[in-house]
């Protein structure tokens, strides 16, 4: 059985509703007519519901079931309005600006309905920018308690693999972090050994990715993974986790037994914390392309309610796969 098809049995096992704002993406709404019909969460969709079930009898696709709600028309916008108002106050936010924002950015209005109870996740990013996702629901909804960084991962699904958990991985951080210090990537090595764990249910080996493999390469790129470890060894001793290592030295066994004999993770990883953006990004791009990887995500880390970010070149599919782990992230909670 595919690891998503896991994940979704584990999510109809209690049902959550999720929040779909970006209803004018044709793959939105084909993503919720799937949904529903696999039974995966409950779906509320923002927005006009005459404009939003035309453009699924557009599509040909079946939105029986699915939540519509208007901002312009819901019984809740005034408790909405005050929600936001009282968490931004403080940020010079007004009632009057916050009616605005409600009325008109579909995304801070599904973090709101988060916030207020009324939804158990959100996942959005279909058509909007990571910033545009993770601005909302850092503001409304905060980091989670004890959360030193708010954190993006993908999880990655590689066909007939022999590596990893049976092919499943976490990479992190391809989707937020441009260039963590070695502090912070010890903090999101951390923040990702919970979500694999949580999320695929086993072990979580953790490298430290780098061009070099235990001092093979001498650079202050590889002095910062160095230094992570060393971090992450100090303020979390219960991971098993180890670096810099080489992504070959990470992942095989062979190569891990000349490279770096010892290692309780060399040759064993399922979770790869890249040291940089640029690294991380293109590497679970290249998996997914080249090696015909399913990739969920940018997944995040961190925050006091799940809300995920989708990448714009997503499908239809992805979205689904997204929903039903932002599903059951809010079982956990």
């Amino acid at each position: 059985m595919a690891y998503i098809d896991i994940i979704k049995d584990k999510a109809r096992m209690d049902k959550k509703t999720i929040v779909l704002p970006e209803t004018n993406d044709k793959r939105t709404l084909i993503a919720a007519s799937q949904i529903m019909q696999e039974g995966i969460a409950n779906i509320i969709m923002v927005g006009n519901e005459e404009k939003i079930m035309d453009g699924a009898g557009w599509l040909e696709v079946d939105l029986t079931g699915v939540k519509v709600v208007d901002p312009e028309t819901t019984e809740k916008l005034d408790e909405y309005v005050n929600l936001l108002y009282e968490t931004r106050k403080a940020k010079g936010m007004t009632p009057e600006k916050a009616r605005e924002i409600l009325l008109k950015d579909y995304l801070t209005f599904g973090v709101v309905m988060v916030k207020a109870n009324d939804a158990d996740g959100m996942v959005a990013g279909a058509c909007h920018a990571t910033a545009d996702t993770l601005r909302p629901a850092l503001q409304i909804l905060k980091t989670a308690p004890g959360v030193k960084l708010v954190s993006a991962f993908f999880l990655m699904d590689v066909p007939d693999c022999e590596y990893g958990d049976n092919g499943t991985f976490l990479f992190a951080d391809c989707g937020l972090n441009q260039d963590p210090t070695a502090e912070e990537l010890a903090a999101i090595a951390e923040s990702s050994a919970r979500s694999f764990k949580s999320l695929v249910g086993s072990k979580p080996i953790i490298a430290m990715l780098s061009h070099s493999t235990k001092g093979s390469a001498k650079h202050p790129l590889v002095d910062k993974v160095a230094e992570a470890v060393k971090i992450a060894h100090e303020q979390y001793p219960q991971l098993c986790l180890d670096g810099e290592l080489q992504t070959d030295a990470a992942l095989v066994p062979s190569v891990a037994k000349s490279k770096a004999p010892g290692s309780e993770v060399a040759g064993k990883a399922n979770v790869l914390v890249f040291p940089n953006l640029d690294a991380g990004n293109i590497g679970y791009k290249l998996v997914q392309r080249l090696g015909k990887a399913d990739a969920y995500g940018p997944m995040l880390q961190g925050i006091a309610k799940p809300v995920n970010d989708l990448s714009r070149g997503c499908s239809w599919q992805d979205i689904v796969g997204v929903v039903a782990l932002t599903a059951v992230q809010a079982q956990l909670q």
